[in-house]
């Protein structure tokens, strides 16, 4: 099995789309998602990410620049993400391919990478080990 995330990127369009839509459809639309991605046994975390409540740190100058945020373009917006814990990239493009279908919506499909992919004897990846077995990450 791999770690996937799936991450929302709404466009105007998209946000118009959900605006246009009773909020308790919404939650229907998504917790019907929800509730398969359980069931299958593949859902790790999901969470919707508030448009305006952030900031955005950029490390282009020192000290780092701090905005608020998010990204001036919301084209370039998060609006949320599941970890799935599915057994290859395919896996997840099929249950992306089951969110609801607003216009210019897009999903960004990233494997995320686990400890055991990096040097097991360096110090730093010894002692995440270590914080990961205590809080029964691992």
């Amino acid at each position: 099995m791999a770690k996937y995330m799936l991450i929302m990127r709404p466009s105007d369009e998209t946000f118009a789309a959900m605006m246009s839509r009773p909020f308790e459809e919404m939650l229907e639309t998504i917790g019907r998602l929800n509730d398969e991605l359980i069931r299958a046994g593949v859902l790790l975390a999901a969470e919707g990410l508030d448009p305006e409540v952030s900031v955005v740190v950029d490390y282009s100058s020192e000290p780092p620049l701090v905005t608020d945020g998010p990204y001036g373009e919301t084209k370039e917006l998060f609006g949320g993400y599941y970890v799935l814990d599915v057994a290859s990239l395919e896996e997840a493009v099929e249950w992306a391919k089951r969110m609801p279908p607003f216009p210019g919506a897009k999903t960004e499909i990233r494997r995320v990478t686990q400890i055991d992919e990096f040097p097991q004897d360096n110090e730093w990846i010894v002692k995440e080990r270590a914080w990961r077995e205590q809080t029964g990450q691992l």
